[in-house]
C-alpha cells in the first residue's frame, strides 16, 4: 500500500512538473518569435493546430503555455479571431525574470506582504489617475471573472489581468514593472493550486469593489478595498494549496534563529 501510494504520488508530481515544462517550452517559442520580429504588436499568431504540430505538443497544453502568456499581458485571445501579440510595451522579459525569482524561493508570505504594501498604494494612485479605457478594462475583466466562476483556471487569467490593468491605470512605468514581477509570480504559483478555489464569487465581488473605488476617483476606498481583497486573498490561497497559515515575518526570523 505504501508503495502505491508512494508512486501515485510520483506519478502527480511527474505530471505537474511536465506540465510546468509543456507551458515553459511555449513562452520559449513565442519569445523566439518575438526577439526575431518573425511577430510584433498586434499581429496573429499561427492557429493552434500548427503551433502544436511545430512544438510537437497537445492542444491542451498550448492553451496551458497561452494563457500563461495571456495572464502576463504578452498574447490577448479574441473569441473566433484567434491570438495576437499584445500592443504596448513587452511583458515578456520581466516575466520571465520574476519567474525565476520565483524558483529561487520567493515564499508566500513574503510575496503577500510585498502586494500590500505595494498594490495597495498603486491601487490608490489607480483611483487618482485612471482614464476612461482603464475603466473600461476594469469593468470587462470583473465581467468575465464573474462569467468563469465554473472555469477557475480561466478565472485566474481575468484576476491576473485586472490587477495588472490596476497597475497601468497608476500611470508610473515602474510601479507597474514591479507588479509585473508580482503578478507573473502570483500566476506561476496559483496556476498548480488554483482548481482547489472554493468561493471565486466573494473573490469577484472583492474585485468589483475595487473597480467600483477606481471608477469614482477615490482612492482611500481604493486602497481600502485592496487590502481587504488581499487580506482575504491570502487565506483562500493557504486553502488552495492546503497550507498552513503563511508564516508572519517574526515567526520566519525565529524559524531562522533555530
Amino acid at each position: 500500500m505504501k508503495k502505491d501510494a508512494k508512486e501515485t504520488h510520483k506519478n502527480i508530481h511527474d505530471e505537474t512538473t511536465s506540465h510546468s515544462q509543456l507551458t515553459m517550452q511555449v513562452v520559449e517559442y513565442v519569445r523566439s518569435l518575438i526577439a526575431r520580429g518573425e511577430v510584433k504588436p498586434g499581429d496573429r499568431l499561427p492557429p493552434e493546430r500548427d503551433l502544436a504540430r511545430q512544438l510537437k505538443i497537445s492542444r491542451s497544453s498550448l492553451r496551458a503555455g497561452i494563457g500563461f502568456l495571456s495572464a502576463m499581458g504578452v498574447l490577448k485571445s479574441r473569441h473566433g479571431a484567434g491570438t495576437f501579440v499584445s500592443s504596448g510595451p513587452p511583458a515578456l522579459d520581466s516575466s520571465s525574470l520574476s519567474v525565476l525569482g520565483a524558483l529561487h524561493g520567493f515564499l508566500p508570505w513574503q510575496m503577500f506582504e510585498a502586494r500590500l504594501v505595494l498594490e495597495s498604494n498603486v491601487a490608490a494612485l489607480a483611483a487618482e489617475r485612471a482614464t476612461g479605457e482603464h475603466v473600461a478594462e476594469l469593468a470587462e475583466e470583473v465581467a468575465e471573472m464573474y462569467a468563469a466562476l465554473a472555469d477557475p483556471r480561466e478565472y485566474l487569467i481575468h484576476d491576473v489581468r485586472f490587477h495588472r490593468t490596476v497597475a497601468r491605470a497608476a500611470g508610473n512605468p515602474i510601479l507597474a514593472a514591479l507588479m509585473e514581477t508580482i503578478t507573473a509570480n502570483l500566476y506561476d504559483y496559483r496556476s498548480k493550486t488554483v482548481h482547489n478555489a472554493q468561493d471565486l464569487k466573494e473573490s469577484a465581488e472583492m474585485h468589483r469593489e475595487i473597480y467600483r473605488a477606481i471608477r469614482s476617483h477615490n482612492p482611500t476606498q481604493a486602497r481600502h478595498a485592496m487590502e481587504q481583497h488581499l487580506n482575504l486573498a491570502r487565506s483562500a490561497q493557504a486553502a488552495e494549496g492546503n497550507l498552513s497559515p503563511y508564516p508572519t515575518p517574526a515567526a520566519a526570523e525565529d524559524e531562522h534563529s533555530d
